[in-house]
């Protein structure tokens, strides 16, 4: 492995923890969209920093960007607090605007200046290597590297310092203003901090790749853990695993890496998606399925326990009476008969004893609808769930 291999790996890993950070708190707040919005936005800050300084390696594009990213949230909320338009709308609205005053300025005042369109959308992690750091004639590696580094240590120092309040004005406002905390000086931090990522990271990786670092692992670990610190680390390891297999995924295909980096973060969310224990397709479609299965099994039940007579708990009465398929019937009859609910003589179907208890707390739970009632219920009879 070469240097510059090694120097690309490390900018994307350090690119992927710093775009994790934000990034889990934006998914929590339902505020994905907005980070495409800033990644975007952030253009006209660039152009005004640059207009200012005529140094695209100055820091304070940066700061402009990050201004021009914080201009985007503060103009989406105001036009969402009007209550004439939802947030994704007015997203839509504000971030090509502010996208397309950027494009203007460059094309009517810089013209000659490299301010390449597929860099800024796509980014190119080759050329990182190249921009190096000099200081007395000593090179200290990568720009971007020192760049990324800087910006993760100040937003490692922030999450450590109000980690607290992040995760109570996250989850519940109302209590964090009760207990003294701002909820809009720390939504507006969290902002700001996602604005100076972006920017760190646009020269880089550019605009796409930033985003997809900062919500797809974010997504991913939101299906795996209820838990916030649990998440935070899930979405690094999801980002920084991402950044790593998809530079070996283009090197193998002579590919974008930025692209490849960008369909493994794709197919990791896609696989957790499918298969994650909980929230995963395949379990809700399970659980659905159970839950359908224990509908019916609670219906047959209610049935048997309102009716005596032998013609109406004949075993075939059930197609005909509560109109079931066959294969419906017998999966409900089954999964009674392996709980020890009923018993079955001569194709007549009976209660047992703990199927008749069951039938009388159902009863109770549809009479007084007492949420803690149906969880004995569970408990006691739901075992084939597991």
């Amino acid at each position: 492995m070469t240097s510059a291999q090694l120097e690309i790996q490390l900018i994307a890993s350090l690119v992927a923890i710093a775009c994790a950070i934000p990034g889990t708190f934006l998914v929590l707040r339902k505020m994905a969209l907005i980070s495409d919005a800033i990644s975007h936005s952030i253009l006209p800050g660039l152009v005004i920093g640059f207009f200012i300084t005529h140094d695209l390696g100055s820091p304070l594009l940066i700061i402009m960007a990050a201004l021009s990213g914080v201009v985007t949230v503060v103009l989406v909320e105001f036009i969402q607090k009007t209550k004439l338009v939802k947030e994704d709308t007015a997203i839509g609205l504000v971030f090509p605007a502010m996208f397309s005053i950027g494009v203007i300025l460059i094309s009517k005042n810089a013209n000659d200046i490299h301010l390449d369109t597929d860099v800024v959308l796509l980014g190119e992690l080759a050329f990182a290597p190249f921009d190096r750091f000099l200081l007395d004639g000593m090179d200290l590696g990568p720009k971007s590297l020192w760049t990324i580094g800087v910006i993760l240590i100040i937003t490692l120092s922030l999450l450590f310092a109000f980690f607290k309040e992040l995760k109570i004005s996250t989850f519940d406002a109302g209590l964090a203003t009760a207990l003294g905390f701002s909820p809009a000086v720390l939504h507006y931090g969290l902002m700001s901090v996602a604005s100076v990522t972006t920017v760190g990271a646009f020269d880089a990786v550019g605009a796409i790749l930033v985003v997809a670092l900062m919500i797809a692992p974010a997504a991913t670990a939101y299906l795996l853990t209820d838990n916030l610190k649990k998440m935070l680390l899930l979405s690094v390891f999801f980002g920084v695993f991402s950044a790593i297999s998809g530079y070996w995924l283009a090197h193998w295909l002579d590919a974008s890496i930025s692209g490849s980096m960008t369909t493994i973060l794709g197919m990791v969310f896609l696989l957790v998606y499918l298969f994650a224990p909980k929230r995963g397709l395949i379990s809700v479609l399970y659980r659905n399925k159970q839950q359908q299965i224990e509908v019916s099994l609670l219906t047959f039940l209610l049935h048997l326990n309102n009716h005596t007579e032998k013609n109406e708990r004949h075993i075939n009465h059930l197609n005909e009476h509560i109109n079931w398929q066959k294969v419906r019937s017998k999966s409900v009859v089954d999964l009674a008969l392996r709980n020890n609910m009923i018993t079955i003589d001569k194709d007549i179907i009976s209660l047992t004893e703990k199927g008749k208890n069951f039938t009388d707390k159902a009863i109770d739970y549809i009479i007084t609808n007492d949420d803690s009632k149906i969880e004995s219920i569970k408990e006691d009879f739901f075992l084939f769930r597991g």
